[in-house]
């Protein structure tokens, strides 16, 4: 989506305002395709199938990013902290080919994605990526079968899986206005109305909130890491972007929500001389060195993987996020109440 329409629209379901009614007749029939999909899931006439193990699927119910990475990168790792062995399936949004693959920490972001690439490196754990999650899931369990738990990277509208536990993630916007994409932010109606389609009974639900508590649930806290990191692995402090005799700063972001990164960094008191928002994904293919050229390169590690193959002197800033130790606690609740984690076989 061009980055004007997208930036225009995010506006637009802040309020229900004269855009979002023209969009309204296209939103009932969404809302419409939405429903009847729910329903020939709870009548079976689609099939939903279990895993072995396990299930925890992390995802959003508004269009663009809301956080779910980072949360995807802090369940692993208190999985981790367990005890239990991990395993992450992802669509792998905006790769080239559709077939089954393992992330490796040299893959190509236009292999396997850009998301699943920094879920791999965050974590270490194995990651595959592929259009169906659960014929990918079983090729995880396949080469790992000691997977105890599968975490699955977006995918609350994939009914085809079943899942355990789901956690909803929100940014600071919300539930938006309130309605159904286009008029709206929204995939489906909010409260969730479609776990019962995938045979769940609502109660192993959390939610997650990534800006301002908005949405009932829990809040995560978000900050910019001390210290930034090139292709190369080198890592300086943050602070060293703005000592005297440096270049002045450029700040690049292809995400959903560039200037959040934008105002995170101005946060760390860094002065910015120039920005660049880009559509979410970009795979800074076009990206020309003349642009920068004479600053210094900040982006996010989302956008890392992929600049560094053109500017490796590019400095990724890590974003941290801390969930709240009751966020952690309900999951387990929620794991407990699923029954023994098995090895799967």
């Amino acid at each position: 989506m061009p980055l004007g329409l997208q930036q225009a629209l995010l506006r637009a379901w802040t309020g229900r305002r004269l855009l979002a009614w023209s969009l309204r007749p296209i939103a009932f029939i969404y809302g419409a395709l939405v429903a009847l999909r729910r329903f020939l899931y709870r009548a079976q006439w689609f099939n939903c199938q279990r895993l072995p193990v396990p299930v925890v699927v992390i995802g959003n119910v508004v269009a663009g990013g809301a956080g779910k990475t980072p949360t995807v990168i802090g369940v692993v790792a208190h999985l981790q902290e367990k005890g239990w062995q991990v395993g992450i399936v992802s669509r792998g949004y905006g790769r080239k080919g559709e077939a089954i693959q393992q992330v490796l920490a040299n893959a190509s972001p236009a292999e396997v994605g850009d998301e699943p690439l920094l879920l791999q490196r965050k974590t270490g754990v194995p990651v595959y990526v592929g259009r169906q999650r659960v014929a990918v899931a079983k090729a995880l369990l396949q080469a790992h079968p000691r997977t105890q738990i599968i975490v699955c990277d977006d995918g609350l509208q994939h009914y085809a899986l079943y899942r355990d536990v789901e956690i909803c993630v929100f940014d600071s916007r919300g539930a938006g206005n309130g309605w159904l994409l286009p008029a709206g932010p929204l995939r489906e109606p909010w409260p969730r109305q479609a776990l019962k389609a995938a045979g769940q009974s609502g109660e192993n639900q959390l939610v997650l909130n990534t800006g301002p508590n908005t949405v009932p649930g829990y809040t995560a806290t978000r900050k910019l890491a001390d210290y930034t990191i090139d292709a190369s692995g080198d890592v300086q402090p943050l602070a060293a972007l703005s000592a005297f005799g440096t270049r002045p700063i450029f700040a690049v972001a292809g995400i959903a929500q560039p200037e959040v990164f934008f105002a995170m960094l101005r946060a760390q008191r860094l002065t910015l001389q120039q920005t660049k928002s880009l559509p979410d994904h970009y795979n800074f293919d076009s990206w020309s060195r003349n642009i920068h050229e004479g600053y210094s390169l900040v982006c996010t590690e989302k956008d890392a993987a992929k600049l560094w193959q053109f500017v490796p002197e590019a400095r990724a800033v890590p974003l941290l996020q801390t969930a709240p130790p009751d966020f952690y606690s309900a999951l387990d609740r929620c794991l407990q109440a699923v029954g023994p984690v098995p090895l799967s076989s």
